[in-house]
């Protein structure tokens, strides 16, 4: 459906509190304005959109709130879907109701997505419950910014019986804000905390008391996205902090990957507290031979089976297809065999069902496994730097097998951000021979390596590596324990 709006709340920062209803609908997104606070991680969801960023940081703004309203009506003018990313939920001081307003008077169609605010969650992440049977039964939340005023006096008075308040956006005002509560009868002896990055590996709690939570928060040197919570159930921070008590809390690794998009073992080591740095080795570009690519697909036919070993082959594939103006129906008649799950997720998105599947995810074992008659060739859509194991199998049963360069996989280069971050960086994972050899080549190899298994400790010592530790099995989780090993007992 063009010319739509989804108002979508991000969430507070942890990028696993992002609902599926926004991820869906980011996905099928051709603009997605967003905001500093939504986590920017969010956007690789919808890598194939224009992206465009508008502030809204604090008492600063890079644009307008009518700036921004005027844009999103009219890139959905221009039959566009139109993502307004936000962070926490839409409706909690958010704005969201000035944009749907917007809409409604351009006559756009849209939709609010919900998101997990801050409100409740940033406390839940430092332990903080906003309600308890034995020290709340009711919470407020309210904006910092309108503590400045003194015509609020007499509204806030009737929080006075409130056992829990959470001001959000309230570090700038936060002496205001005590002396406010002060004023309308709390004691200065009522616990409070303040958190800033809630949810996030940057988490930092201050906890006190109203009487010395100002200077407390001037000390630490808290700034802005943070959430006050003032009221007894801050007590209960010392019993069930979790999230920043975690085993790795605070510790920095640089996480190397082969492949776009986040990574499984960094997504493993920040639920054990870590600061992971993400580290691309690759990146993918179109084919360097078109022609080819184009040539196969519309002979597509002659061949038995397509074998598909990534996500970017089929993206590739039906990208061609497009060009070639055709679409999925272009395989009928020919059987399609995938590589494992997640390229059977991603053939899926585009309506095909894979005939086949190996036992277990790897080149070689569908190579010795697709039950393919000889009769007729096989048809793989590879990368550039395809490994020979699929072609290797295939061969040695007497296949014929037609490779064609779907995509390009080529060294990543990373930028001075990243670069300065790994300068941090306490150790470094390598899950294999060609990360270790890519690693040193870009990277460099000052920083300790935590390897996988006895192959890939053998090429990270032949590239300049000092090897803290070794995982002892080939898995991720194996890894994750070698990598507490090594800066726990540091």
């Amino acid at each position: 459906m063009a010319g739509f709006v989804s108002l979508i709340g991000a969430g507070p920062g942890d990028l696993g509190l992002l609902t599926l209803k926004a991820k869906f609908a980011l996905e099928r997104a051709d603009v997605v304005l967003y905001d500093h606070l939504a986590n920017p991680e969010i956007l690789r969801f919808c890598a194939h959109a224009e992206h465009i960023f508008v502030g809204k940081k604090g008492f600063s703004e890079y644009m307008s709130q009518q700036e921004i309203s005027l844009l999103m009506v009219e890139k959905a003018l221009q039959d566009k879907r139109v993502i307004r990313l936000k962070g926490g939920d839409v409706f909690v001081f958010g704005r969201g109701g000035e944009e749907a307003e917007a809409c409604i008077a351009a006559g756009v169609p849209f939709e609010v997505i919900p998101g997990i605010t801050s409100a409740i969650a940033v406390p839940a992440y430092a332990g903080i419950p906003v309600t308890h049977r034995e020290a709340g039964s009711s919470f407020a939340v309210l904006t910092g910014n309108e503590m400045l005023r003194d015509a609020e006096k007499l509204k806030y008075q009737a929080f006075n019986d409130i056992d829990t308040l959470i001001f959000l956006m309230g570090v700038k005002t936060l002496p205001r804000i005590v002396e406010r509560l002060l004023e309308i009868g709390k004691s200065k002896d009522t616990p409070a905390a303040t958190i800033q990055w809630g949810t996030t590996q940057q988490q930092k709690v201050v906890e006190g008391t109203l009487e010395n939570i100002v200077q407390k928060v001037q000390e630490a040197g808290i700034g802005a996205p943070a959430v006050t919570v003032v009221g007894e159930v801050v007590r209960y921070r010392n019993t069930l902090k979790w999230f920043d008590s975690r085993p790795l809390w605070g510790r920095k690794v640089a996480v190397t990957r082969t492949r776009e998009g986040g990574s499984e073992l960094g997504n493993l080591l920040r639920q054990e507290g870590a600061i992971v740095i993400e580290v691309p080795l690759i990146r993918f570009e179109q084919t360097s031979e078109p022609e080819a690519l184009q040539e196969a697909l519309r002979h597509i036919s002659r061949f038995e089976w397509v074998l598909f070993t990534s996500q970017q082959g089929i993206q590739a594939a039906m990208k061609a297809l497009d060009e070639l103006g055709l679409d999925a129906r272009a395989f009928a008649g020919v059987k399609l065999a995938v590589v494992g799950p997640s390229t059977a997720r991603e053939l899926a998105r585009y309506g095909l069902r894979a005939d086949f599947m190996p036992s277990r995810a790897g080149g070689v074992h569908l190579g010795n496994e697709v039950p393919a008659s000889g009769q007729q060739p096989l048809l793989h859509f590879a990368s550039s730097i395809a490994e020979a194991d699929l072609h290797e199998a295939l061969t040695h049963r007497g296949m014929e097998v037609h490779t064609v360069e779907a995509y390009q996989t080529l060294p990543s280069e990373l930028s001075e951000e990243q670069r300065e971050r790994l300068k941090d960086a306490e150790v470094i994972t390598l899950a294999s021979g060609s990360a270790a050899r890519a690693c040193a080549s870009q990277l460099g190899t000052d920083i300790p390596a935590v390897t996988m298994g006895p192959q890939t400790h053998k090429a990270a010592l032949a590239a300049g590596f000092s090897v803290a530790k070794m995982a002892e099995t080939p898995s991720l989780l194996s890894l994750v324990g070698a990598v507490k090993a090594a800066l726990l007992e540091s």
